[in-house]
């Protein structure tokens, strides 16, 4: 295979993984919405962007290093998550949360930094 088309297929990974976070995030993004799943229309829906998620994640580590891939996955979706219950649900957002969330971005910039891409 040539360099450009092995550099194509790793975008693309990266392009299943973005989706894969954003399937993710909509989906917990559902789960109040669910009633704890006696709400058929928000379950289904949950259930569906989880099923999509972990569908592209597993599409996506054909390229990426799953631990490179989860780093992302994890860290950018739980800062989302955050700022999501906080500006949309009224979740309180205080200094160590600022933190927390600051040390888990360092530890994926780290994991990639050193992962072998």
């Amino acid at each position: 295979m040539s360099r450009r088309a092995i550099r194509t297929e790793d975008r693309m990974a990266y392009v299943l993984l973005g989706i894969a976070i954003a399937a993710e995030v909509l989906a917990t993004s559902l789960l109040k919405t669910t009633a704890g799943f006696s709400r058929l229309g928000p379950t289904v829906a949950c259930l569906g962007g989880y099923l999509l998620a972990f569908i592209l994640l597993a599409q996506a580590v054909k390229e990426i290093p799953v631990g490179v891939a989860y780093a992302l996955w994890s860290g950018l979706g739980t800062a989302t998550i955050v700022a999501i219950g906080a500006v949309f649900l009224d979740e309180p957002l205080g200094l160590a949360k600022l933190a927390g969330i600051a040390l888990i971005i360092a530890g994926v910039v780290i994991v990639n930094l050193v992962g072998e891409h």
